[in-house]
């Protein structure tokens, strides 16, 4: 028993001293970092001129730039007939991949429950969130090119749909 509890003493002394070590690390009279924020940009945080749409529709143009940079990686190295999911390349493009589109899918749907928003913005931004869950699915289970090349496509029909909406809406004022 004794034992058991200098362990936990020790892990206790060891876990507050690895969380001390940035701040050690800093000169005197230097701030440590600040902690990272949210991945996912608030929607409050909008300026205060702007519609519910141009809200919206910023945000939403930030998770296609995240999803876009992020799955082009693995498109890229799962072109041709000569790729496998156990190679190390595109194993971590994967994984590299499943998270961004995950973050981005966040974003779009958090993005579509903006206060005064139209109907029509956000019911094909929840549309395109439901496509980049599908394509996570899809390669998260090492889906074939048939799968992942249909997925990827109507993930693109919704971004499209999305951004005329987007763009309809905001040049209605």
């Amino acid at each position: 028993m004794r034992h058991s509890i200098q362990t936990g003493v020790t892990l206790l002394v060891v876990g507050v001293a690895l969380a001390a070590a940035p701040n050690a690390a800093a000169e005197p009279g230097e701030l440590p970092p600040a902690p990272p924020g949210s991945e996912t940009p608030a929607i409050d945080a909008a300026e205060p001129t702007m519609s519910a749409a141009e809200a919206a529709c910023s945000q939403f143009a930030g998770s296609l730039d995240l999803a876009a940079s992020s799955y082009s990686d693995f498109a890229d190295v799962t072109s041709g007939n000569q790729w496998s999911y156990g190679d190390p390349v595109v194993a971590s493009a994967n994984v590299t991949s499943r998270t961004a589109l995950r973050e981005a899918a966040a974003a779009a749907l958090a993005a579509s429950a903006t206060p005064g928003l139209q109907r029509e913005i956000g019911g094909a931004m929840r549309r395109w969130s439901l496509q980049a869950t599908k394509l996570i699915l899809i390669i998260g289970v090492h889906g074939n090119d048939d799968m992942t090349n249909g997925a990827a496509s109507e993930l693109n029909d919704d971004a499209y749909k999305t951004q005329t909406a987007c763009a309809d809406a905001i040049a209605l004022g």
